[in-house]
């Protein structure tokens, strides 16, 4: 979609420096650019990159020099070049009409605007909204309901009566409402607990490809408002998620544990269950966090099992030191006689 510099200006809340009618078209890298892609730039070392750019629009932290450019001024330049591309770029469709191959079922409840793919499965009495996009093979359950403006991309699978709210994006592969893992066990053996919530999506969630949520025990599984999780996350029975929390690839979070807004969760971090990370707290890349133990709000741990940060270079740098520390010990040990 086309908008002059003007406009992009006033719809991101940006200063415009330079020429207000220049056109821009798309987003790209400086170094990818052409002449009607915008680009951005918030640390003057990357200053150079977008002065030989072609692009002749340029989203920019205050203060940065660009001479030559029309310049969009924002305090936060990726998130408002992020506003921009959101204006900027036309979503491929995912789906177009009701494909033929498509089963509905009767009872089903179609928005006339909403898509649905090839040999997609809408059952019975679930609830697809106005402009929502169902990809090919995808399977939704009987009694779900689905809010407006939703994507759904090819092969998802939710499971009966899982909740999702407006403007929600699955990528291909999720799975939710799956059964969650949990068993009794008595007389030898495991006997299944039983798995009768649902899952509540919240809106604006995007959930990525081949990620797994699970729908709540006795309780159900929520995700509020606004959460990004990565691909291959995986998020078990029970477990609340809350506002504008981020989780990345490859973490898992066991059951009955409580996470909660504007939480940070970096990539292949284990979460045991009945855990509970306070608001605003974040968990760094591959942290393991044992069962029942709370991250207070605003605290930064690593490391196996998670530590504050501090503490955890503390005992990383002593760690490092362990085989020097060895040598020493056989050091005074020879001398005293005990080597």
């Amino acid at each position: 979609m086309t908008r002059t510099a003007k406009e992009l200006a006033e719809l991101i809340g940006a200063r415009l420096e330079g020429d207000g009618a220049a056109e821009v078209q798309g987003v790209a890298a400086p170094e990818r650019a052409g002449a009607r892609d915008l680009i951005y730039v918030e640390a003057a070392k990357h200053s150079e990159r977008a002065g030989a750019s072609a692009a002749q629009v340029v989203v920019a932290q205050p203060g940065l020099s660009l001479s030559g450019k029309t310049v969009l001024r924002a305090s936060n330049a990726k998130y408002a070049f992020a506003k921009a591309a959101a204006i900027l770029r036309e979503r491929v469709p995912i789906a177009r009409g009701v494909h033929p191959t498509a089963i509905v079922a009767p009872l089903a409840r179609v928005h006339a605007s909403a898509s649905i793919g090839p040999y997609a499965v809408i059952g019975e009495d679930s609830h697809l909204g106005e402009g929502t996009e169902i990809g090919a093979h995808t399977v939704i359950g009987a009694a779900c309901w689905i809010g407006d403006h939703c994507r759904i991309h090819p092969r998802v699978t939710l499971y009966s009566g899982v909740r999702i709210g407006h403007r929600v994006e699955i990528h291909s592969g999720a799975v939710i409402g799956a059964d969650g893992f949990g068993y009794a066990h008595g007389e030898g053996r495991y006997l299944k607990f039983p798995q009768a919530g649902i899952v509540e999506i919240a809106d604006d969630v995007e959930i990525g490809a081949n990620a797994t949520i699970d729908r709540g025990s006795l309780d159900d599984t929520r995700i509020a408002e606004g959460v990004k999780l990565d691909n291959l996350v995986h998020i078990g029975h029970n477990v609340k998620i809350g506002v504008h929390t981020v989780i990345a690839a490859q973490t898992g979070v066991s059951g009955s544990s409580t996470i909660g807004d504007n939480v940070i969760v970096g990539g292949q971090v284990g979460i045991a269950d009945h855990c509970t990370l306070e608001s605003r707290s974040v968990a760094g890349a591959q942290a393991g966090i044992p069962t029942g133990k709370t991250i207070r709000s605003g605290q930064t741990v690593w490391g196996t099992p998670a530590r504050e940060i501090g503490k955890f270079k503390e005992i990383y740098v002593w760690y490092a030191r362990l085989p020097e520390l060895a040598e020493r010990i056989k050091e005074l040990e020879a001398r005293v006689g005990k080597g």
